[in-house]
């Protein structure tokens, strides 16, 4: 069986999850844009950072794969907000869902892992995103607020760093 892990990271959060799980389980580590023959591996492991309610560039790295009946395919979110959180749970697979084709994202196992941001590291298109998305959230009521609406507001231009490697280990079950 042959395995990879591959990763999508503007900033660098999702990269340390990947570089640690590889650290952890001796897999070889990839970042999205340098794969190149995905179909030569058996259990692929993608961990993605979630932007504006994508998962960087995981659906890129998904339309590479030929023949999905037997490889395991296991994704893993990396964002700012809550992963225990049900509404975000279900608001992470549903953006996944529509990114995938449906028989993979059927067969995947799916987890969510909790990063980080350093606001003084966004490039100016991030900083801006983040600020308009900030002022259309901050004075809705608060029953109105979903948990990452919440986190954003909490961590605005802030640096935080939620990483837990403790997270990992159910994945690493997973594999």
């Amino acid at each position: 069986m042959s395995n990879i892990i591959i990763y999508g990271s503007h900033y660098g959060t999702t990269k340390q999850y990947a570089e640690e799980l590889s650290r952890r389980t001796n897999i070889e580590v990839i970042s999205f844009e340098d794969v190149k023959k995905i179909n030569d591996y058996d259990n692929i492991v993608y961990l993605g950072g979630l932007y504006a309610g994508g998962v960087l560039g995981m659906s890129k790295t998904i339309k590479k794969l030929n023949n999905i009946s037997s490889r395991k395919i296991i994704i893993a979110t990396v964002g700012l907000s809550d992963p225990t959180d049900e509404i975000n749970k279900n608001n992470i697979r549903n953006n996944i869902k529509s990114q995938i084709p449906k028989e993979i994202f059927e067969k995947a196992k799916i987890f969510h892992l909790r990063g980080g941001i350093d606001y003084s590291k966004l490039n100016f298109a991030h900083k801006t995103m983040m600020k308009l998305l900030y002022n259309a959230v901050k004075n809705l009521p608060e029953e109105k607020q979903t948990a990452e609406n919440r986190a954003m507001i909490e961590t605005y231009n802030k640096k935080v760093d939620f990483i837990d490697f403790s997270s990992l280990d159910k994945i690493i079950n997973e594999i």
